[in-house]
């Protein structure tokens, strides 16, 4: 890996015209719905572009959150509505599926398809990265027994994987942030083991990371904000890299970027996407500074802390532009 390399989560804010037509897409022919995906993939592709990361990916602009219409592909649940529809943003307000049959997914979860266009659209250069959620935060909205349900859902997730690496995919981000959400109440070595037995068909094949945060619907965390809880059982994670949210927290926990770079890469979230403060160069390369001091550059990449989806499109363009200007101040002291 290049050193202090800048790269992404995953998602990116829908451009405005998108979310107005995804309002009324009955009014639309399947051409013209995928003419809609791929230029709201090409905007998102542009801007990252611009800014210049090292890694990018096709903003997610395809999906309904980062894993909540992976649903749409699963047979064996009935779809569940809303608890609650106003009032303060919570999880609440997302619906709940019923497992009614077997889970399966007979035409995969998609993220092929997302890969093949964002290759198609993507200029030379950047590392094209696709995230796929692991089974244990996809069992998340399903109204059943949580680790049954991941259990279920492992070989789907498995194949997923495997279809992504067949397809010529270099970098696949396995995402469990409910792994760490629920970690101070969920044994860390059994959910090490879930995702081991998950990532195990492609691991080698593709550079593998995971996304550790504690949530980011509407903005808002939904759990304890600490990774003490997932280490040191998580550095047996079967992963080339670990994501890590930094910026929200002031960089608590800062020294065990340290530890984890002792095995394996690290990819620090300085940038922060709850906040509508744009990080200056100087503040990225400050904190891009601290983190060379606990871990070789070699081992570091720097990114926002979460996917940028729940940020306006002004801020999240900036805070990306700010975030490869604020490395590349410390590449060149390096």
């Amino acid at each position: 890996m290049a050193p202090l390399r800048t790269t992404v989560i995953g998602s990116y804010p829908f451009p405005g015209w998108l979310e107005h037509a995804a309002a009324d897409l009955d009014a639309f022919g399947p051409d013209d719905v995928a003419e809609l995906q791929e230029d709201a993939v090409i905007a998102a592709v542009h801007d990252q572009v611009a800014a210049g990361l090292d890694a990018i990916s096709d903003g997610e602009q395809t999906r309904l959150d980062f894993n909540l219409g992976f649903y749409g592909h699963l047979e064996g649940i009935e779809r569940g509505e809303p608890a609650r529809r106003f009032g303060p943003p919570a999880h609440d307000q997302r619906a709940k599926h019923r497992i009614v049959g077997e889970l399966a997914a007979p035409r995969g979860l998609g993220t092929v398809e997302e890969f093949e266009r964002l290759r198609r659209v993507a200029p030379p250069g950047p590392t094209l990265k696709v995230a796929v959620p692991g089974p244990y935060t996809l069992a998340g909205r399903l109204d059943a027994d949580r680790w049954e349900t991941a259990e279920a859902l492992l070989p789907i997730v498995q194949a997923e994987l495997t279809a992504l690496a067949d397809a010529g995919c270099e970098e696949i981000a396995i995402d469990e942030p409910s792994m760490s959400c629920y970690a101070h109440r969920e044994d860390p070595g059994r959910l090490v083991d879930l995702f081991n037995r998950t990532v195990a068909p492609v691991a080698g094949r593709a550079r593998l990371s995971t996304h550790l945060c504690f949530g980011n619907y509407k903005g808002r965390a939904v759990a304890p904000r600490q990774y003490a809880p997932l280490f040191p059982a998580f550095l047996e994670a079967a992963v080339d890299e670990i994501h890590l949210e930094m910026a929200s927290r002031e960089l608590a926990e800062a020294e065990l970027v340290g530890t984890i770079a002792e095995t394996k890469d690290v990819a620090v979230g300085v940038v922060d996407v709850k906040s509508y403060y744009v990080e200056t160069p100087d503040d990225v390369a400050a904190r891009v500074r601290r983190f060379a001091q606990l871990a070789p550059p070699e081992r570091l990449a720097f990114s926002t802390d979460c996917g940028l989806s729940q940020t306006a499109r002004w801020a999240a363009r900036q805070k990306l532009a700010n975030l490869v200007a604020g490395v590349r101040i410390v590449r060149s002291e390096l």
